[in-house]
């Protein structure tokens, strides 16, 4: 299952961008989500990561759901908004989410930190599964996942222990961890009895020969 963060560009095409601006990973300046899509086409987004990559565009979410159904893949999607349009870009995400997704059997999974956005989310597509990101557990957690109709909350990994996990099971939710990169780690979630993690460095679990 792969993992990719969504926004909306100033005309509301959904596209996929970790950053609010787009210093660090494109050749382009400013709030990406200020920029029309016809703009942000026009960006390179490879060359940061290195040559090989050089005139890698910024893709839309579109072309890659197409990919990931094309070759059978599942999808997580970071609902990641630019700031004070977290509600709307909650909606625009979940509709095209279900459009595009509307003849499969299995559907993304919806994440987001902003709770706004996921609440938006539940409204425009209620049968889409949504899951609560946290980098911290704030008193009420657990309700504000409840609250949305979470199927699933996706913590910081630190933030498991067998207090945090027991809550969290008998609540009813799925539990999932970023970022997880190193084996100690996944040894220690499996043990917690977690349901999943993502990682940016699968390499380090394929498969040897």
């Amino acid at each position: 299952m792969f993992e990719c963060d969504v926004k909306l560009s100033a005309d509301n095409v959904p596209f996929l961008l970790h950053d609010a601006t787009l210093e660090r990973t494109t050749n382009g300046h400013g709030v990406a989500g200020e920029h029309t899509w016809e703009a942000l086409s026009r960006l390179d987004a490879g060359s940061w990561h290195s040559p090989d990559y050089a005139g890698e565009a910024l893709p839309r979410l579109d072309s890659i759901a197409h990919y990931c159904l094309e070759q059978g893949y599942f999808l997580n999607i970071e609902i990641k908004p630019t700031p004070r349009l977290e509600s709307h870009t909650g909606s625009v995400v979940a509709h095209e989410a279900a459009r595009l997704w509307s003849d499969t059997t299995v559907p993304p999974l919806l994440t987001s930190f902003e709770p706004p956005s996921l609440e938006a989310a539940r409204i425009a597509q209620p049968r889409l599964p949504r899951g609560l990101l946290l980098d911290h557990l704030a008193e009420g957690w657990l309700e504000t996942a409840r609250q949305l109709d979470c199927v699933a909350i996706v913590c910081n990994h630190t933030l498991w222990n067998a207090n945090t996990v027991s809550q969290a099971k008998k609540a009813g939710f799925r539990l999932l961890s970023y970022t997880v990169n190193d084996e100690t780690s996944v040894r220690r979630l499996m043990a917690l009895n977690t349901d999943g993690f993502i990682t940016d460095r699968i390499d380090t679990f394929s498969p040897r020969p």
